[in-house]
């Protein structure tokens, strides 16, 4: 089994016939999880806003802490002017650990430990301080709650031979507790993001997070790149649905998913976003590239379902696939767009499906708000979630099927 954790990536920016694309050292042994942090600055964020790591302290006491005992934490950048009574709480990915030995390994890094948490990180893209950047939540309140439970917020139990706390649930409400201290109890507008398993944390913590608030609070939810699919490998298995399978048996998750759900599916369906976005009461963006990288190497055409390596080549950049394997890709996207289909007949919820091989587009500047950031019918990402936010248009935008698309900041690796 790989480490589903997140590896160090180099990367740089180059031009190439579709769009831009980002190119990535890449260590498969260790890389199976690619996330907005890792990807360098863009252009537009050469000088990004940096800032500090709080420690919960009050987060002790309620047994709500990573997997090592250490204290959870948070970066939070105040807002001001008509922002101030604004929050938007960004839960930060980083995949998954689903059995003892990649939860240990795990706990030994920022993954599942607050002792080797960066005590600084930038705010760019969604979290960004300029409006030339993020046009509409510039000044609001921004926290990103740091991920160091390993089961996207969700877990509560424990296994003290191998000294692992698994106390995701208790992390995502001692955190919620200490903002609403902060300030974010007089919130007039709040939106919950995330990114990866943060925004699969967003999705199955949106309805919780709508109830923190009074009906007179203006309350929203953004999954980017959440939306992970319950779907065959090139194998014939189900690597993923085997994945999460052992995270929420080993963590406890069944008794914090939606009663609605886990009433009539097993708890490993439950913890997949196409068996609870119907059923969600709070206004929903879903934001995903609709052939989403992560998911063709981890979760589509992982080594362990590719033994003799005939997707190598393609899972790392798209440019290298045969047509019997774009064909295999059109298939997870038609997949993907049925999912949606009863979500998107909500008239409050939104959605931007673009076809690019991407992963975290909300975070970085490049792909959030730039001269050339990906569009669906010249609408960026940033200014689609503004408008469905603030309720200036209806966003249910469904983008071509590629290689229609030219605008995409596709990611290839090597």
């Amino acid at each position: 089994m790989k480490l589903f954790w997140v590896g160090v990536v180099t990367a740089f920016l180059f031009y190439q016939g579709q769009g831009v694309a980002a190119l990535f050292d890449f260590n498969e042994t260790e890389l199976s999880m690619i996330e907005a942090y890792e990807f360098g600055v863009s252009k537009l964020d050469y000088n990004p806003l940096m800032v500090g790591l709080t420690l919960i302290h009050t987060a002790g006491a309620k047994g709500a802490v990573c997997l090592d005992g250490t204290l959870p934490g948070y970066h939070w950048h105040r807002g001001y002017g008509s922002g101030a009574n604004s929050w938007l709480i960004q839960l930060e990915g980083g995949g998954w650990c689903n059995n003892i030995r990649t939860c240990v390994y795990r706990k030994k890094t920022r993954r599942g430990s607050s002792a080797y948490m960066e005590k600084h990180i930038p705010f760019t893209g969604i979290l960004s301080d300029k409006a030339e950047e993020n046009p509409d939540f510039f000044n609001w309140n921004r926290v990103k709650l740091r991920y160091c439970d390993g089961a996207s917020f969700t877990g509560d139990s424990e296994n003290k031979a191998a000294q692992l706390q698994f106390r995701g649930q208790r992390i995502w409400l001692a955190a919620m507790e200490d903002l609403m201290t902060k300030g974010m109890r007089y919130a007039k507008q709040a939106l919950l993001s995330g990114c990866s398993a943060g925004g699969l944390a967003a999705i199955v913590h949106c309805d919780e997070f709508r109830n923190f608030f009074p009906r007179t609070t203006k309350v929203k939810c953004l999954s980017d790149a959440g939306l992970f699919l319950d779907t065959v490998d090139v194998s014939g298995g189900r690597t993923l649905r085997s994945l999460y399978s052992g995270v929420v048996g080993l963590q406890g998750v069944q008794h914090n998913l939606p009663r609605i759900c886990t009433n009539h599916l097993d708890p490993t369906s439950c913890f997949f976003p196409q068996n609870l976005i119907n059923n969600i009461q709070t206004p929903l963006f879903i934001l995903n590239a609709a052939y989403d990288s992560w998911q063709i190497q981890s979760s589509i055409a992982p080594p362990s379902a590719d033994p003799h390596g005939y997707w190598h080549d393609c899972r790392l950049n798209h440019a290298k696939c045969s047509a019997s394997q774009i064909r295999f890709l059109q298939g997870f996207r038609t997949q993907m767009l049925n999912v949606i289909k009863g979500f998107s007949m909500s008239r409050e919820n939104g959605l931007f499906i673009n076809s690019c091989f991407a992963h975290c587009q909300t975070e970085r500047q490049d792909t959030w708000f730039a001269d050339d950031s990906p569009e669906i019918r010249n609408k960026p990402i940033a200014i689609a979630v503004g408008d469905w936010y603030f309720d200036r248009a209806g966003v249910k935008a469904i983008d071509c099927p590629y290689p229609c698309d030219q605008t995409c900041h596709n990611l290839v690796f090597r």
